[in-house]
């Protein structure tokens, strides 16, 4: 795939980018013997920045990643472990995340503090140090330059497939800069992130030069347009985490020259887009994507909050299940949003399908939008006839599958 500044790299992962390793070893936390911790290492210190969940009850990997991102120049690794959260812990639980990136810095020779942490899994259960301790010794002794793909296997809980891509860019010099990227999720989605401050884990890696201001600045931007603007079944993690490394190992510093800079920040948005979009993809049990486009709002609050209602309705995602164009349920949510707008004024679309005008039915023939909610990705348009300011929300439908998978669910 090309785009005017960008490919995509065929079989690209996190560990893409040059001078960065990564691993995924088994050290027996999940139940299933499946591989449970990943490691991602730069040969060098990198550049970076980072995105945390919203939720008070952020995890002791979270606290103490946000404390890093806030107060350290640079990073090295990125230590994950799947099949237990560390969330919920209290005091013990900080002191299990700090013994983590502690055991690491020493089986990499690094400084602890250049060390960031993450945890996936049941919440409310001690982290077991002797498998962890076990895990950092494998997966720094796996590290490997194609170690990415194992790695993103590794995180994986509820997934059915890893999630991982990278692309790259010529700058103006001609060199060569990468970005790569995994994340794993697909309940528990709902992740509302801030910079410095969701399931849901990214890790986004570059060879590019830059600084943590200028990765901070991007990262803000781009996450609108990725995750914050994903939903599975509107429940926020503890551990919701998006970290980004940039090593400059490509020898470009994409901030000398604004051509570069416009060229990394296309390339990385697209990245974090494509990995949230694959969070939906993979979303427990679903069976349809759905765009819930809202526009003509007063403002992009408004927006927000319709498209947000619409996307996490139980009853718009049950009847999309069971191709139900049941639009009542959908002008519902928005009324219930809190957006401002007048009723008289909406309409309404199932792609490009007239459902809504003025608030009222236009007698499109239901077996016609019923062949629209057949297919496994439709969208939802909604104008409010209010302003214009607009909001997107990728989401999916609720499936039988998606209860007994959370009725059933332990790591």
């Amino acid at each position: 795939m090309k785009t005017n500044t960008f490919t995509l790299i065929t079989e690209g992962t996190v560990s893409s980018p040059a001078g960065f390793l990564a691993s995924g070893v088994c050290a027996g936390l999940k139940r299933s013997g499946a591989n449970d911790m990943a490691l991602i290492f730069s040969k060098r210190p990198a550049n970076f920045a980072g995105s945390f969940t919203s939720c008070l009850f952020a995890a002791a990997p979270v606290v103490l990643d946000r404390e890093r991102v806030l107060s350290q120049p640079f990073a090295q690794a990125i230590i994950v472990n799947s099949g237990n959260a560390n969330a919920c812990t209290g005091e013990e639980g900080y002191k299990r995340a700090v013994k983590m990136a502690a055991l690491t810095a020493e089986a990499l020779n690094i400084p602890e503090e250049q060390v960031l942490v993450s945890s996936t899994g049941r919440i409310g259960v001690d982290l077991p140090m002797d498998k962890i301790s076990k895990g950092v010794s494998l997966a720094a002794s796996a590290l490997s330059e194609n170690g990415g793909h194992a790695a993103a296997c590794a995180i994986m809980t509820t997934d059915t497939r890893p999630k991982e891509l990278a692309v790259e860019f010529k700058s103006v010099s001609g060199k060569t800069v990468r970005v790569g990227g995994m994340v794993k999720g697909a309940g528990m989605i709902a992740p509302q992130m801030t910079v410095p401050h969701a399931t849901m884990l990214a890790y986004i890696t570059s060879d590019a030069g830059a600084s943590n201001a200028f990765l901070a600045k991007e990262l803000n931007a781009a996450l609108p347009l990725s995750f914050n603007r994903i939903t599975v079944d509107g429940d926020m993690s503890t551990n919701d985490t998006v970290l980004v490394l940039a090593n400059g190992s490509s020898g470009v510093d994409v901030e000398a020259d604004p051509r570069d800079a416009e060229r990394f920040a296309e390339s990385f948005q697209f990245v974090m887009s494509s990995l949230a979009r694959q969070i939906v993809e993979d979303g427990e049990g679903m069976t349809k994507f759905v765009n819930v486009e809202i526009n003509g709002a007063a403002t992009e609050e408004d927006a927000r909050l319709c498209a947000n209602a619409i996307a996490n309705s139980l009853l718009c995602k049950t009847a999309w299940f069971g191709g139900d164009p049941n639009w009542g349920r959908v002008l519902a949510a928005a009324g219930r949003s809190g957006a401002k707008f007048d009723p008289s004024k909406v309409s309404l679309d199932y792609d490009s399908t007239p459902v809504v005008r003025n608030g009222r039915d236009v007698g499109t023939p239901e077996a016609s939008l019923a062949e629209v909610m057949k297919k496994k990705e439709f969208s939802v348009s909604l104008n409010l006839g209010a302003g214009e300011a607009s909001f997107t929300v990728w989401t999916n439908d609720v499936s039988y599958e998606y209860v007994k998978i959370n009725a059933d669910y332990h790591t």
